[in-house]
C-alpha cells in the first residue's frame, strides 16, 4: 500500500524557485577580475538566469546538449549553473587547471556545444578552440561591450547576448534523474573520467551537507566558498546555499590570503569551505599582520589531510570550528565530515583533535565499507585496513560513457582507490591511496600518516612520501619536504621527530628538501610526477 503524500520531482529548478520566492533579498558578492565587488540579490540573479535560459534556446541548445563552463567563482557563474541545468542541458564545468591536452580531450568527450569563459582564459581558449570541433558558440563572460581581446570565431559577449531576452523562461517539467551537471576527475592516470551527475543526487545531497550536524547552513550564513565552482560542484554550496537563503561571498580568482581576509572581514563571513593549502596561506597572512576571524563560526577543509597544528591554530587561537571532510568527484563530492560525537566533545584538547583530523563519518546516504583483496568485508575495529568502497543516491554509479567499468562492483558499489580503516565509532581513516601505499617487506606502510607526522614539524611547510626501490626490502619511504619560509630542515632532527609517533620501522629512510611540490589540478599532491622525478634516486640504506 502506497503513502497518500504529494509528489514532486526533485530537481535544481525547484531551489531556484524556491530561493527566488523566499528569499529575494538575500545575496551572492563577487569579486569580479577588475578587483571590484560586485552585488545581486536572488530576485535579480533568478531574472538573469531566465533571461540566459531564453539566450542558450535562442543559440540552439536543446535538452540533453553540454554547455562548458571555464569560470572562477562568481555570479555568472551561478547563474550558468542554473540556467544550463534547469532547460534540461547539462553543466560542463572545466578545470583551468588541467593541462592543455587534458582539456582538449575533456571538451571533445563530453561533445560541448557552447563554451562560457571568463576574461581571464580568453588566450587559453583561443589557444585551444581549434582543436574543439564540437563547440559552436564562445560567450565570453564580460560587461557590454567589453569583449577580450581574442581571435575566436563568432565571439559573443555575455551581457550583450542576453540583454534583450525576457524574464520569463518557461521552465520544462524534468524527470528528476535528468543528467545536471558533468564534472571530470583530475586524470593522474590515465585519461580524465567524467562524473555526470542528475538533479536527483544535486538536490539530496545538497539537503544532506545543509544539515545541523554538519554545515549547519542558515539564512543569515555568510558563505565564502573557495573551493572552485569547476571542482566537483563547489561541494554543492551553489545549491545548498540558495536552498538555505544564505548570503553566498564569491573570491573570483583572487585566491590569496589578503583577499580572502578583506572578503571575510568586508561581508561578516561565517563559514569558510577550501583545501588546507588555501587556509595555511591565510594563517600566514593573518599571523604577518596581526589580523582576526572575528565573524567566522565555522571552516570546513577538505581534499587534502588538514594537518592537525592547522585545526589547532584555527581552533585556540582563532576561535574557529574546524570541519574536516572527505570526498570525491564521484560522491557530489562529499561522503564523510568529521564532527565529534556528544561524549567526545569534553574530550582532551588533544584527543579531539585527533578525531577532527580523521575523514569522518557518513552523512545520511552515503554507506562505506572496507574489504580485503579476495572482497571479504573487513571489521570497523580502526586497526583493519583495506580497499574503500562507497554507495548512495549522489555516488556514481559510472563513468560517463561507459569508461573504467572495474571501477563499480557487480553488487552495487564504487571502488574509490583508496585504502582506509573504519573505526567502531564509524570514523573514516584513510591510510593511503591504493597506487601511493608503500609495501616494505611485505607490510604496508602509510603515506598520509608520514606526511601528516611531517607537517606537524615546525620547520616542514609541506610534505610528500613515496617509495624509493630497495634492494632488501621491496619499497622503502622517502620523505620529500618544503621548509617553511625562512625555515631551515635538518634532515637528522626531522627524522628523529618521527620517534614514538609512528613504528620504527616506517620512519623514511631519507628526506629530500625542495622548494616546492607538484600539485594536480585539483590541488592534490602529484605523487607520480613526484615520482617520475626521483625514479633514480639510491636510499642511503640501500646497501646495492
Amino acid at each position: 500500500m502506497h503513502g497518500l503524500m504529494m509528489h514532486g520531482e526533485l530537481t535544481i529548478t525547484t531551489i531556484l524557485r524556491h530561493a527566488m520566492r523566499w528569499h529575494p533579498g538575500s545575496e551572492i558578492v563577487s569579486r569580479r577580475t577588475d578587483g571590484a565587488i560586485h552585488r545581486i540579490n536572488y530576485a535579480d540573479l533568478g531574472r538573469r538566469i531566465h533571461k540566459l535560459a531564453n539566450a542558450l534556446a535562442r543559440l540552439g541548445v536543446k535538452p540533453g546538449d553540454r554547455v562548458a563552463t571555464l569560470a572562477w567563482n562568481g555570479w555568472r557563474h551561478v547563474e550558468a549553473y542554473y540556467a544550463v541545468s534547469c532547460m534540461g542541458a547539462v553543466c560542463h564545468t572545466l578545470n583551468p587547471r588541467l593541462f592543455a591536452d587534458q582539456l582538449g580531450y575533456i571538451v571533445n568527450h563530453a561533445e560541448d556545444t557552447v563554451l562560457l569563459f571568463d576574461v581571464t582564459f580568453a588566450k587559453l581558449v583561443e589557444k585551444l578552440a581549434p582543436s574543439w570541433p564540437t563547440v559552436r558558440h564562445y560567450v565570453a563572460l564580460a560587461d557590454a561591450g567589453a569583449p577580450p581581446a581574442c581571435d575566436l570565431p563568432g565571439l559573443l559577449n555575455y551581457e550583450d547576448l542576453i540583454a534583450g531576452e525576457s524574464e520569463d523562461f518557461a521552465w520544462p517539467d524534468l524527470d528528476e534523474r535528468t543528467a545536471c551537471s558533468l564534472c571530470y576527475t583530475s586524470g593522474t592516470t590515465g585519461n580524465p573520467k567524467g562524473v555526470l551527475f542528475d538533479h536527483r543526487s544535486q538536490v539530496i545531497h545538497a539537503l544532506s551537507v545543509s544539515g545541523g550536524d554538519w554545515l549547519c547552513l542558515r539564512q543569515r550564513d555568510s558563505v565564502l566558498p573557495v573551493v572552485p565552482m569547476f571542482h566537483a560542484c563547489a561541494w554543492g554550496l551553489p545549491y545548498a546555499g540558495l536552498m538555505n537563503g544564505v548570503k553566498l561571498v564569491m573570491p573570483g580568482h583572487g585566491l590569496d590570503g589578503p583577499n580572502l581576509c578583506e572578503l571575510i572581514d568586508a561581508e561578516k563571513v561565517t563559514l569558510l569551505a577550501g583545501v588546507p593549502t588555501v587556509w595555511l596561506e591565510m594563517l600566514r597572512h593573518l599571523k604577518a599582520t596581526g589580523g582576526r576571524l572575528d565573524s567566522v563560526e565555522r571552516l570546513m577543509v577538505g581534499g587534502a589531510a588538514a594537518p592537525r597544528s592547522m585545526i589547532q591554530t584555527l581552533e585556540e587561537e582563532y576561535d574557529v570550528r574546524v570541519v574536516h571532510g572527505w570526498g570525491m568527484t564521484e560522491l557530489s563530492p562529499v561522503g564523510t565530515l568529521s564532527v565529534p560525537k556528544a561524549h567526545m566533545q569534553d574530550w582532551p584538547a588533544e584527543k579531539r583533535y585527533a578525531v577532527q583530523g580523521l575523514q569522518g563519518r557518513p552523512l545520511y546516504g552515503v554507506d562505506m565499507r572496507i574489504v580485503d583483496a579476495d572482497g571479504r568485508e573487513l571489521p570497523h575495529d580502526g586497526t583493519a585496513a583495506g580497499a574503500l568502497q562507497v554507495r548512495g543516491p549522489w555516488v556514481a554509479g559510472g563513468y560517463y560513457r561507459g569508461d573504467n567499468p572495474e571501477s563499480f562492483t557487480a553488487d552495487g558499489w564504487f571502488n574509490t582507490g583508496d585504502v582506509a580503516a573504519i573505526d567502531a565509532e564509524g570514523f573514516l581513516r584513510l591510510t593511503d591511496r591504493t597506487k601511493d601505499v608503500i609495501k616494505s617487506g611485505g607490510e604496508w606502510i602509510s603515506s598520509i600518516e608520514i606526511e601528516n607526522v611531517a607537517v606537524s614539524h615546525p620547520a616542514v611547510q609541506e610534505a610528500a612520501c613515496i617509495a624509493i626501490t630497495h634492494s632488501k626490502w621491496g619499497e622503502r619511504p622517502l620523505l620529500v619536504v618544503v621548509p617553511k619560509a625562512g625555515a631551515a630542515v635538518d634532515k637528522a632532527d626531522l627524522l628523529a621527530f618521527f620517534e614514538g609517533k609512528v613504528a620504527k620501522w616506517w620512519i623514511p629512510d631519507d628526506v629530500a628538501v625542495v622548494e616546492e611540490l607538484p600539485h594536480t589540478a585539483t590541488g592534490k599532491l602529484y605523487k607520480l610526477g613526484l615520482r617520475e622525478r626521483f625514479r633514480d634516486f639510491v636510499l642511503p640504506t640501500d646497501a646495492n
